[in-house]
């Protein structure tokens, strides 16, 4: 069965003013998403600036893991609901990836999010050792295809090759292309139902869930979850009147919030809602005065 569905929030590490992590905003805004509803949790991605975060033994990333699962078991067993933890384990050093794996198993997570190896720029023999070997280590595999940052975009034919291994559970398919999406739903979801194709990309849920995939790993989600959560609900149910309805109320932001760089733009327009997330670490740095102009404009235009 595939719990993989609905909206997912690709959570941002907020940070005090000197630039460590903010960690009781953390827990708020952990809080704040399950209070409004939403489907799932993914921390340690892209969007949480995981490369700048320290990962020794008791470092951030461990203290980040431990404040989700504290919150998220206290949540389940008060309201009866599951809601998955996706922890990100991507690494171009295959190594690591699997260190990364076996430690979101270690912590309890439903699955891991591992991205393609960015910057080695490994042939498709490469890429699908990779994935095998992650998919060793016994925890669920949630695929993460996204050539804007890493160079190399899974095509269909190697996915349906890498969906063939053990323990792969879906993909997050960031790649821009609903022929694509399409192809993916088609050739890998058509042979395995349970397979989860989620959306990279704010903007493509809708038509991702109308071509026949299970939802969004959400950036937007962090300021508004319970909104993304009734998009995809909605979609999913198949009442796309109501699922277009707050698409188009919630596109000028979709575009806002990628306008200066993720997560400095879901950031600024964060701390402009008063939600814990202060500044990004370098090399991200703060969004230009034209992007806070417009993306206060797109809060305004979209009734946030």
């Amino acid at each position: 069965m595939n719990i993989f569905k609905g909206a997912y929030t690709a959570l941002i590490t907020p940070m005090n003013p000197d630039g460590s992590v903010d960690f009781d905003g953390f827990r708020k805004n952990v809080k704040f998403q399950l209070e409004e509803g939403i489907d799932g949790l993914v921390p340690l991605g892209t969007t949480a600036e995981t490369p700048t975060l320290d990962e020794k033994p008791g470092s951030e990333e461990d203290k980040l893991i431990q404040i989700v699962f504290e919150e998220v078991r206290a949540f389940e067993k008060t309201s009866g609901k599951k809601i998955p933890v996706i922890l990100g384990a991507g690494s171009n050093n295959t190594k690591d990836a699997v260190a990364y794996c076996e430690r979101a198993k270690k912590a309890g997570a439903d699955a891991a999010l591992v991205v393609t190896p960015y910057y080695n720029k490994p042939s498709k023999e490469g890429i699908f050792r990779h994935f095998e070997a992650v998919s060793k280590v016994g925890i669920p595999i949630i695929v993460y295809n996204i050539a804007g940052r890493t160079g190399l975009n899974i095509p269909t034919d190697l996915l349906v090759r890498i969906a063939e291994l053990p323990n792969i559970a879906g993909v997050k398919e960031a790649s821009g292309s609903v022929a694509q999406m399409m192809e993916v739903i088609g050739q890998v979801k058509a042979k395995h139902p349970d397979f989860a194709v989620m959306s990279g990309d704010d903007g493509l849920t809708l038509p991702l869930i109308a071509c026949g995939g299970d939802g969004i790993i959400s950036v937007a989600s962090n300021m508004i979850p319970a909104l993304m959560h009734e998009l995809a609900d909605a979609a999913l149910k198949g009442d796309f009147v109501k699922a277009r309805e707050i698409n188009y109320r919630l596109a000028p932001f979709f575009k806002a919030e990628f306008c200066d760089g993720n997560p400095s733009s879901i950031k600024y327009a964060m701390a402009y809602k008063k939600m814990p997330s202060g500044p990004c670490r370098l090399p991200l740095v703060e969004v230009t005065d034209a992007a806070k102009a417009q993306i206060e404009k797109a809060i305004k235009d979209c009734n946030l």
